[in-house]
């Protein structure tokens, strides 16, 4: 009973005292920021017919939907053009600004405002990464996300290191950015613009409280028990957070997989020829082609398909089969994507697998980015050597070599704390 006793205490602290997995965090940060820039950017030529007024869907049309199903979206403020440019222009500022880490628990509820209010606004177009984009915009709002491969975790950085010589350092930014949140949010109550259901706006205006409690108990230190507190409940959000991608990813390929079991042509071996033959998933019909003239492969891609599916989430604790399997499923998106021509789809799903990347091999990830920058950046590669190792060097942007080899604490997060591996995924 003492051993049992021990190990539940000892679980509670690893979920309490640290954000578990900072660098999938961050990997999921910047697929998911990254799938919605370019997908804004790629429609940017065609954004008034998708999601603005020059569309088929108009807006007294989606005024009728939102007002039956309560979704939200800002876009319903106002039917102005120039309102829909200022919105879709945020959503591509908060992208490309959630992609580098700057401010990222700001940008993140920012983004998922963006998200939402453009599906939201056209629910009819789309696809499956749209809906897997839907749900991770949300989750992410409740995850610490910047402490690694982030600038806020380069200025914490420098901050420690400004503190450490005896400087002073202030942050204008922050509270200016909080200051403007809320008075937005406050405009939209009193207008009673928030004509959706609570959940959202409750989601905005707690946001906005507690990120102003947790910058007031990080600066008036009189105490440390209201900070502390803010950790601890940031940490098990966070934790909850990357528990629930998790859950989400297996849910998708299991319900994938089990479906297909049912249909004839995945028992017959023969579904993969069809999308493979039909116009509107053929961007390069000579590789559909050449990739469906072998009835063998077809029945392998078949059902090679059908059990990675079923089989990924009884493999979780396998690590071995589960980094094959892992590596499979990358794989098959970046087939998808390029074959059957859904990009965003399969970067999205690429996005939601990362979460189970090995810590190790993200390691080596960073590292080699860090050589690549800094070989670059000197030109004849004799300073590149920094970098080098498992990602942790100085030439890896905000993963700094602080004492226990961790990185360095997001500011908008308040984590004093390293970041701690991930057992299960490594």
């Amino acid at each position: 009973m003492n051993r049992f006793s021990l190990s539940v205490s000892a679980g509670i602290a690893r979920v309490t005292g640290s954000a578990l997995g900072p660098y999938q965090s961050a990997v999921v940060r910047i697929g998911f920021s990254l799938t919605w820039l370019l997908f804004l950017l790629r429609e940017l030529p065609h954004r008034a017919e998708l999601y603005g007024p020059d569309g088929p869907w108009n807006w007294e049309l989606a005024r009728q939907l939102i007002d039956s199903n309560g979704a939200f979206t800002v876009l319903m403020w106002s039917d102005g053009r120039a309102w829909f440019e200022l919105v879709y222009a945020l959503a591509l500022l908060s992208s490309a600004l959630l992609l580098l880490g700057w401010r990222t628990r700001a940008m993140s509820v920012l983004f998922m405002v963006g998200v939402l209010s453009l599906q939201n606004r056209s629910v009819f177009v789309g696809d499956g990464g749209d809906n897997v984009l839907h749900l991770m915009s949300v989750y992410l709002v409740f995850m610490r996300c910047g402490r690694v491969w982030s600038l806020d975790a380069r200025r914490a950085r420098r901050e420690q290191e400004a503190r450490a010589r005896g400087e002073g350092f202030s942050d204008r930014v922050g509270p200016a950015l909080w200051a403007v949140s809320g008075c937005v949010l406050v405009v939209a109550t009193v207008a009673d613009r928030f004509h959706s259901e609570w959940t959202i706006p409750a989601l905005l205006w707690a946001a906005w409280c507690v990120q102003g409690l947790w910058w007031a108990a990080g600066r008036l230190r009189r105490s440390a028990e209201p900070r502390i507190l803010f950790d601890v409940i940031g940490n098990v959000l966070h934790n909850g957070a990357l528990v629930v991608i998790m859950v989400e990813a297996c849910l998708i390929y299991a319900t994938a997989g089990w479906y297909k079991i049912q249909g004839s042509r995945w028992q017959d071996g023969t579904a993969v020829y069809y999308p493979l033959h039909l116009d509107y998933f053929s961007p390069w019909p000579m590789l559909a082609d050449l990739l469906s003239a072998s009835g063998t492969m077809v029945m392998i891609a078949t059902y090679g398909t059908v059990i990675v599916q079923v089989a990924f989430p009884f493999t979780l604790f396998n690590r071995r089969v589960k980094n094959v399997l892992l590596a499979v499923m990358m794989t098959e998106h970046a087939v998808i994507a390029v074959v059957l021509g859904l990009p965003f789809f399969s970067l999205a799903m690429i996005a939601t697998d990362a979460v189970f990347l090995p810590t190790p091999f993200l390691h080596r990830l960073g590292g080699w980015a860090a050589r690549a920058r800094e070989l670059m950046a000197s030109g004849d590669g004799r300073d590149g050597t920094r970098g080098s190792g498992d990602g942790r060097g100085e030439g890896d942007e905000g993963v700094g070599d602080h004492g226990g080899g961790g990185a360095a604490p997001e500011p908008a997060d308040g984590d004093d704390a390293a970041p701690a591996r991930v057992g299960f995924t490594a």
